[in-house]
């Protein structure tokens, strides 16, 4: 059984717009320049943080710029391969050979150079700087900045969606199945059905007891009374647009803007075309262990200016090759192609 809560493909960055009151920043984050103007001014008026949050995890620049090229990866996990799915029968290209690519490097080098993150980010396990006020912005999606915007209520964060295509999440990301050794698999559906339709029931599973566990605000959100002793409950497959609730501190724009999500996406066409392709990787699983070791290796030191973006990008991609990157992509281009075929 799928979810029925709608989630989104929507990526982009995360930010304190309290930190440039008084600049004449006009506060428009609709792509890369805008994120560089922003950073310019932290630079400027907030020199002991650092602009961006950037740790020892893989940088998302690149693949939050790739979507604001209007192009999906072929599984998010893989970010070296890209298609635009606009095209009838999209053809899949990989990030050392995008035209594109050379300049968003130099980009990433006058980032570097103006000290946007650390020159020892990928050694840096501090992965709480955005929400512990050392960094300024971070990239993720709409529910992580509810999240961070709930945390830090004092301060004015805000959220841009950077993909220019948005579709949803897949629905079976968090699926339930009924186990079919279930001695009486029609009462387990039965009882989903009363939990996924049910507002009293999924209210007492999901928050517990009104009034002991959690309270209700005007708006009918929802508020732990002590995090101490209870949580929310974590049943992401009954999880509803119905039934869930915002948690109270929600940022009034986050609904609106998921409204514009779902206006926005046309059912096959674009990414949302896309949505239901999984690729299988059960046959190239030594080929992506090592592609993702060569990424990891060449990629994300080259991502933050690290090294040479000329040079550093031949490396990448003579390493990526050698690594079987053209047996993946041959895999990956098949599987895209019946999936095309089959829809």
């Amino acid at each position: 059984m799928p979810t029925q809560l709608a989630t989104y493909t929507a990526y982009g960055p995360i930010y304190r717009g309290d930190l440039v009151e008084g600049s004449n920043w006009d506060g428009v984050m609709e792509n890369y320049e805008d994120i560089e103007e922003y950073c310019d001014i932290i630079k400027e008026l907030h020199p002991e943080m650092e602009p961006l949050d950037q740790y020892s995890a893989e940088p998302e620049w690149s693949y939050v710029y790739m979507q604001n090229q209007g192009y999906t990866t072929v599984d998010k996990g893989l970010r070296y391969m890209w298609f635009d799915p606009s095209e009838e029968n999209p053809k899949i290209f990989t990030l050392g050979e995008y035209e594109g690519t050379p300049e968003f490097l130099q980009m990433m080098a006058r980032w570097n150079e103006k000290g946007f993150f650390s020159k020892s980010a990928l050694s840096d396990t501090d992965s709480q700087k955005f929400q512990n006020g050392k960094a300024a912005l971070r990239v993720h999606n709409i529910d992580t900045y509810r999240s961070q915007a709930i945390l830090n209520s004092d301060w004015d964060i805000r959220f841009s969606n950077l993909v220019k295509d948005v579709a949803h999440l897949p629905f079976t990301q968090d699926c339930m199945v009924i186990s079919n050794t279930s001695k009486n698999p029609e009462r387990a559906l039965a009882f989903w059905n009363l939990l996924t339709t049910d507002q009293e029931v999924y209210d007492a599973l999901m928050y517990g007891v009104e009034g002991t566990t959690y309270t209700l605000n005007e708006k009918g959100e929802f508020a732990i009374t002590d995090t101490d002793l209870y949580g929310e409950g974590a049943m992401w497959c009954a999880r509803s647009d119905k039934l869930t609730r915002n948690q109270a501190g929600t940022p009034d724009d986050y609904d609106p803007q998921k409204q514009a999500f779902e206006q926005s996406i046309t059912a096959g066409q674009g990414t949302e075309r896309f949505a239901g392709f999984v690729f299988d990787t059960s046959s190239i699983e030594t080929e992506i262990a090592a592609c993702s070791n060569v990424a990891q290796q060449y990629w994300w030191p080259l991502e933050l200016a690290y090294t040479n973006s000329e040079t550093g990008l031949a490396e990448y991609t003579e390493k990526m090759k050698a690594a079987g990157l053209d047996k993946i992509v041959a895999e990956a281009q098949k599987q895209l192609d019946a999936y095309v075929a089959s829809h």
